[in-house]
């Protein structure tokens, strides 16, 4: 006999359902916002950035919050959205334009959707990992004896976005042109990005997770 009442519901915390939600928007949203490089004083970053620190701050929420394993499944379900992003991408940039759209606005279009196969790949490989080891040294630095969230947050973003960093440049531009001084501008970049906005905003998230559950508890 089957049941519909709540309790034979598989539970899950409210708090992890709007993260899993938040995740997978920013998933998407990335690639796009990657698009357009914008100055920060005397840095130049890509401003996917602000969208990819944002999934390792809430990678890290839910990886203190309700452990590794439930962290590493984020990453991992990520990948749907960020491949059938792609795959729409393809198959809209294959579709014929309507007569009625403009060409400007189609070029427009083209130059902000479009891009190489290596920058898809490098974009793909490096969110795996990155994303991946990031949840790993927050957990381990916690295992350890870590009780600074700020800390853990902070270390465990700086070192990830650095692989991410190396991944995707490599990947994506080795051999087209001379990648040193990209690769350390970004790193830079980055680096200084997750010093400033990572651990705080972890501990906004971190915050919001609990009262959300106790709010739902």
């Amino acid at each position: 006999m089957t049941t519909d009442s709540p309790a034979a519901a598989i539970s899950m915390p409210r708090a992890l359902f709007v993260f899993a939600i938040f995740y997978g928007g920013m998933v998407c949203i990335a690639g796009v916002l990657g698009n357009k490089q914008v100055a920060l004083g005397p840095l130049a970053v890509e401003a996917g950035i602000f969208a990819f620190l944002l999934l390792v701050v809430t990678s890290s929420a839910v990886a203190e919050l309700y452990g590794r394993a439930t962290a590493n499944k984020l990453v991992l379900f990520g990948f749907i959205p960020l491949l059938v992003s792609l795959f729409l991408t393809l198959v809209v940039l294959a579709t014929p334009a309507s007569a009625e759209m403009t060409g400007d606005r189609l070029a427009a279009f083209d130059t902000i959707m479009k891009a190489t196969p290596r920058i898809w790949i490098g974009g793909i490989i490096a969110y795996g990992v990155s994303t991946l080891l990031n949840v790993h040294i927050f957990s381990r630095l916690k295992r350890a004896g870590g009780r600074l969230l700020w800390l853990r947050a902070g270390i465990a973003s700086v070192l990830s976005q650095i692989v991410d960093t190396l991944l995707f440049i490599t990947i994506a531009f080795y051999g087209v042109f001379p990648i040193g001084d990209l690769l350390l501008g970004q790193m830079i970049a980055k680096i200084v990005l997750s010093v400033i906005l990572v651990a705080p905003l972890v501990y906004i998230f971190v915050g919001l997770g609990r009262r959300l559950d106790q709010a739902h508890g």
